[in-house]
């Protein structure tokens, strides 16, 4: 049972990865979602950092910050990106009500690792 348990972080960090390649293989399309100026540049700023915490959590260095801070960038997303989609569909919209919630999903696990899963307490205790 416990080694079912390991792979938990493995199916955790690994989709990160491959949503940070999304980010720099669909960058024009996702910048028009992007509430704020230079939404290119951020599509491809966030593609990195989800990469960038997938890595740190894999390899168990800076976990718990990385971990933390994906949380966060995960639940600005939910709040800046999917939730106004939500609202202007009066909770109509199955596809942004999808990625609110799996977006607020994702933020809570993050923390949750970071709060009982991470390592390395380095940076933040």
């Amino acid at each position: 049972m416990k080694s079912l348990l390991g792979l938990g972080k493995y199916l955790f960090a690994i989709p990160f990865i491959v949503f940070g390649l999304f980010h720099f293989m669909g960058a024009k399309d996702m910048a028009g979602i992007v509430p704020i100026p230079g939404g290119e540049i951020w599509v491809y700023i966030t593609g990195v950092a989800h990469i960038a915490a997938a890595v740190a959590i894999l390899i168990g260095k800076m976990d718990k910050l990385a971990a933390a801070l994906l949380g966060l960038m995960l639940l600005i997303f939910a709040l800046s990106i999917h939730l106004p989609g939500v609202i202007e569909s009066g909770g109509e919209n199955q596809a942004a009500m999808s990625a609110f919630l799996k977006d607020t999903m994702l933020a809570g696990a993050a923390w949750i690792y970071a709060a009982y899963v991470a390592k390395d307490s380095a940076v933040i205790g």
